[in-house]
C-alpha cells in the first residue's frame, strides 16, 4: 500500500508573517485622528467664515487700520444691537463697509444735545468700546423702521456712518444688505483674537440680542490639535524607528 507524503511550502506560512504591534496601531489611530480634526476643523471654518481687509480707522479701537478679520456669513435678520457687521449698501456708495448696529427695526435710537449720550427706547446706552468719550457729533432721534439697521462706528468722530445719511430713510441700512458677522481678528499676528462681546445693549431689552460665539473657536482649536497631533505623532515614530534600526546587530 502506497502512502502519501504531504510536502509543506518552502517560504514562511501567513500565519508566520510579523503583525503589527500595539505601537504601531496606537501610531495610525493616532495620525487618523489628527487628519479628521485637522481637516473637520479647516472646512467649518472654509464653509462658514470670509477674511475681510479694514482700510480705515472708522471702528477704532475695536479694528485697526490693517486689520484682517473673520466674518461669519449672516443673515440681517439675526443681527443683534451690539454686532459688528459687514454691510454694502448702494445709497452709502455701495462699498463694503464695517459698523456696530445699536439699532433693530422698531427701535428710536437718539443722541442728545446734552450729555451726548447714545440712548435706544430712551435707554442710556455705556458704550465702553468707543475711542473717545465725550461728544461724539451732533444730536439726532429716528425712529428705525421694520427691516432696517441702525449703525455706527466705534470712532464717532472719525466715521461716515448713519448719522451722515439721516435725510434717506432715517439714515437706516436695510437688514437684508448685512453679508457677514465679524467674529475676529487674526492679522497682524500682535491683534490675534476674538471679538470681545459687548452687555452695553443688555438694559435696552427685547430679542435684539448680540449673536452668540459661532464655531470659530472650537474650530480653530481642532486644526490646531489636529496639527500638533500629526506632527508629534509622526516625529515620535521616526525617532523610535531610528532607535530600532541602531539597535540591531551588525
Amino acid at each position: 500500500m502506497s502512502s502519501v507524503v504531504e510536502r509543506t511550502a518552502d517560504g514562511p506560512s501567513a500565519a508566520a508573517r510579523p503583525r503589527r504591534g500595539p505601537a504601531a496601531v496606537l501610531q495610525g489611530v493616532l495620525l487618523a485622528l489628527g487628519l479628521v480634526l485637522l481637516v473637520g476643523g479647516f472646512v467649518v471654518i472654509a464653509v462658514n467664515y470670509r477674511p475681510y481687509d479694514i482700510p480705515t480707522a472708522s471702528m477704532a479701537p475695536t479694528l485697526q487700520v490693517g486689520d484682517t478679520v473673520l466674518a461669519r456669513k449672516a443673515d440681517g435678520a439675526d443681527v443683534g444691537r451690539g454686532d459688528v457687521v459687514i454691510f454694502r449698501d448702494q445709497a452709502w456708495g455701495g462699498q463694503l463697509m464695517v459698523k456696530r448696529v445699536v439699532a433693530v427695526g422698531g427701535d428710536t435710537v437718539a443722541v442728545g444735545a446734552g450729555d451726548q449720550r447714545l440712548t435706544v427706547n430712551g435707554k442710556p446706552v455705556d458704550e465702553s468700546y468707543l475711542a473717545a468719550q465725550g461728544a461724539q457729533g451732533g444730536s439726532f432721534s429716528v425712529e428705525v423702521p421694520a427691516g432696517r439697521l441702525f449703525l455706527l462706528g466705534d470712532n464717532r468722530l472719525g466715521s461716515l456712518d448713519s448719522r451722515v445719511h439721516l435725510e434717506a430713510d432715517g439714515g437706516t441700512v436695510p437688514a437684508t444688505e448685512v453679508e457677514a458677522r465679524v467674529e475676529a481678528t487674526v492679522l497682524p499676528p500682535g491683534r490675534t483674537g476674538l471679538l470681545a462681546g459687548t452687555s452695553a445693549f443688555d438694559a435696552v431689552g427685547g430679542v435684539a440680542r448680540p449673536a452668540g460665539p459661532g464655531p470659530l473657536e472650537p474650530a480653530f482649536y481642532a486644526t490646531v490639535v489636529g496639527t500638533a497631533t500629526i506632527l508629534v505623532t509622526t516625529a515620535v515614530s521616526g525617532v523610535a524607528g531610528l532607535a530600532r534600526r541602531r539597535r540591531r546587530p551588525a
